[in-house]
């Protein structure tokens, strides 16, 4: 089944309004050629005549007096549509679907959306909390926050902030264990993984020319970085953290920093959208309120 000519059905009811096709071609800035095409088609799909042409004037046919009302209802219902999605699109206002990882979304972002909220009455957040990686097109979001060494580049990504990543350990771990001076003296079977990093679950150092990979073995992955805390804070094991969440344990001692004069990688914090173009106001509003909010952290340690 083909979709109706939404476009015949308009032209026609905007050629009965203006009484000509010369006044219609006016009005929209078509040329009559162009709409007597479209009005011939539809008259074709239809099977019957909707004007009576002279070469004086035009008078609708009892055929295009039927179709007139629900002609011009549809060309209503389509300008009444697109002035919605202008205003929707020149001013701040709808709902927007964020998708932001577990941790630093509880954290760090859910703190910020009282005062995004009051600042823009209009807006509503509709937020998808998890470390999976989204697909922002196939999952109908309409921006994401992501933690990576590099986006997607199919996707239009704005950085706020670099987001180091420290490898950590308890007081009493190190007590136990020693401070390491290298990589390789960390012990894989006290290394905890989280299951959503990015290129496996995989510890890189680099120091000059040497690079040192670690596969972690311990007894515990998980697929939420947070929820490694409880068995690193016991002292029973080591941990890779991003900065956001190691940094307030880095500050009080609960945790300390190791192999610091090595080089551990870091990614950045994007604030993520399927595109630039055509992007609404709404879109705009968080990703400048983010950038406000986030290209200065206070999780930095030191």
């Amino acid at each position: 089944m083909s979709l109706p000519d939404f476009e015949g059905l308009a032209l026609f009811a905007k050629v009965a309004e203006a009484r000509s096709y010369a006044g219609a071609a006016r009005e929209l800035g078509l040329s009559v050629a162009t709409i007597s095409r479209a009005v011939a088609r539809l008259e074709q799909r239809l099977g019957g005549r909707v004007f009576n042409r002279s070469s004086r004037q035009l008078a609708l046919t009892a055929f295009g007096t039927t179709l007139l009302e629900p002609a011009i209802r549809v060309y209503r219902d389509a300008e009444e549509a697109e002035a919605r999605a202008r205003e929707q699109s020149a001013s701040p206002r709808g709902t927007i679907r964020l998708a932001v990882p577990m941790s630093f979304g509880v954290r760090w972002l859910a703190p910020l959306l009282p005062d995004f909220l009051q600042r823009y009455p209009e807006i509503s957040v509709d937020l998808h909390l998890s470390d999976a990686m989204v697909d922002l097109v196939g999952e109908g979001f309409d921006a994401a926050l992501r933690i990576a060494v590099l986006p997607d580049s199919s996707l239009a990504a704005r950085k706020l902030c670099d987001v180091a990543r420290f490898t950590v350990a308890a007081p009493a771990y190190l007590a136990r264990h020693g401070q390491p001076g290298h990589p390789l003296e960390l012990d894989p079977r006290h290394c905890l993984g989280y299951a959503y990093r990015a290129r496996s679950d995989l510890w890189r150092f680099r120091r000059g020319d040497e690079e040192v990979v670690l596969h972690p073995q311990g007894p515990l992955r998980s697929t939420n970085a947070e929820a490694l805390l409880p068995w690193l804070l016991a002292g029973e094991a080591v941990a890779e953290l991003p900065e956001f969440l190691a940094g307030a344990y880095l500050q009080d001692g609960r945790l300390q920093a190791l192999l610091r004069d090595w080089d551990q990688g870091s990614g950045a914090l994007y604030f993520v959208t399927p595109s630039v173009r055509s992007r609404p106001a709404k879109i705009d509003a968080l990703g400048a309120f983010l950038h406000e909010k986030l290209s200065e952290p206070s999780w930095r340690w030191p």
